[in-house]
């Protein structure tokens, strides 16, 4: 397997890798994104995770440099609108809802000291309410106006403590004003919307959700939903059409996705139509925290998905229980790029302390995807 390491880190620094975003720029230039978790890592005042590393390619992707790094940044996603590179997510673990700007392709960025320049929802101190999550989820752009999926983790409990949330503002706004961007309430999952078949699942609640265009106009935000025993299973909470309320409908809003325990990015081709995502497939039922298998996933609907191609798998020897317990391709964000795709993965692999501990951030293209499409 050909890796392309952006950055590698040594697992005994006890720091690990995370949070990988990608975008391709104007001037034909890469940039990318990860930032650093573990408790050997670099945290703010704090004591919280907060440190964002910025990267570029001038020969697409094969070769990488840093560029700068931005503190009290962290689980945030690039984007480029009208010109100019954002990067938006959390000031810290659990912090505010924060956006930077470029002018000069990720060399240097504006700070969010106020509600004038980018700090667009403030946090609690450490972990007081509201405790603001994300991970680098795609801004959707969709009938003149911009859409991000947060969650406010209320009580700090991974897992049931998550409340979704979605954040908006118009295409032609200042998006470093925080008068600029709508929020809806915080929705909590409860429990009691599981259905009774599926039994007693393990700290159940949703997470990490894509904002999505549906097939009939309607805005929808499409979470990762954590359901062990279960695997394979996703949420659809559904956006207001004033965007200021999301909600959820327990008698459909529940869908069969491969990867859907973990985290997963959707973008919709902009000819066809076509939903596609990269996920991690579960291929070892009772393995429901399996991410050594990446592979692209397709869908018309929104509610039925398929697995297209495997991407990636453990190529390193390892036994089935050593691979699961040691390897992940993980956190995967991916761009259109011609008749490309191209990706950024979290990618746990030969040294790492476990699957979930990454320690390099590598680069990859998928070539011609169009014609896995049609096969």
């Amino acid at each position: 397997m050909q890796l392309i390491e952006l950055r590698f880190q040594p697992e005994q620094t006890q720091t690990y890798l995370g949070s990988p975003s990608i975008v391709r720029l104007a001037d034909g230039a890469l940039v990318a994104s990860h930032d650093y978790f573990g408790p050997g890592c670099p945290k703010n005042h704090e004591a919280e995770e907060s440190l964002t590393s910025i990267y570029r390619s001038e020969d697409d992707g094969v070769s990488w440099h840093d560029v700068t790094h931005i503190m009290n940044c962290f689980w945030s996603n690039l984007f480029v609108h009208q010109g100019a590179l954002y990067i938006l997510g959390c000031s810290q673990q659990y912090g505010s809802i924060v956006i930077r700007r470029s002018t000069d392709g990720g060399r240097q960025w504006t700070h969010p000291a106020d509600a004038e320049s980018g700090l667009l929802f403030a946090g609690g101190a450490y972990r007081e309410p509201p405790n603001y999550h994300c991970a680098p989820m795609p801004v959707l752009v969709a009938d003149g106006v911009l859409y991000r999926a947060f969650e406010d983790c209320t009580p700090n409990d991974w897992g049931r403590g998550f409340r979704s949330l979605v954040i908006s503002a118009a295409e032609d706004a200042d998006l470093l004003k925080a008068a600029s961007w709508t929020k809806t309430n915080h929705l909590a999952f409860d429990p009691d919307w599981i259905p009774s078949a599926w039994g007693t699942l393990e700290n159940p609640g949703w997470l990490e959700g894509n904002m999505v265009e549906a097939p009939d106009g309607t805005i929808v935000d499409v979470l990762r939903f954590n359901s062990l025993s279960l695997t394979d299973k996703g949420a659809i909470v559904t956006l207001s059409k004033d965007r200021r309320t999301v909600s959820f409908q327990p008698d459909n809003g529940f869908i069969d996705i491969p990867g859907g325990l973990t985290k997963f990015t959707i973008r919709q081709h902009p000819e066809t139509g076509t939903y596609l995502a990269l996920a991690n497939e579960t291929t070892v039922p009772e393995q429901g925290r399996q991410r050594n298998v990446l592979a692209l996933i397709s869908s018309q609907d929104l509610l039925s998905w398929q697995v297209v191609q495997r991407l990636l798998e453990d190529d390193t020897g390892l036994e089935q229980g050593d691979s699961l317990r040691l390897t992940g391709f993980q956190y995967v964000d991916w761009q259109f790029d011609g008749a490309d795709i191209i990706y950024l993965v979290r990618t746990a692999y030969r040294g790492a302390h476990n699957h979930h501990d990454s320690n390099r951030i590598t680069f990859h293209r998928l070539a011609d995807y169009a014609s896995l499409l049609t096969a």
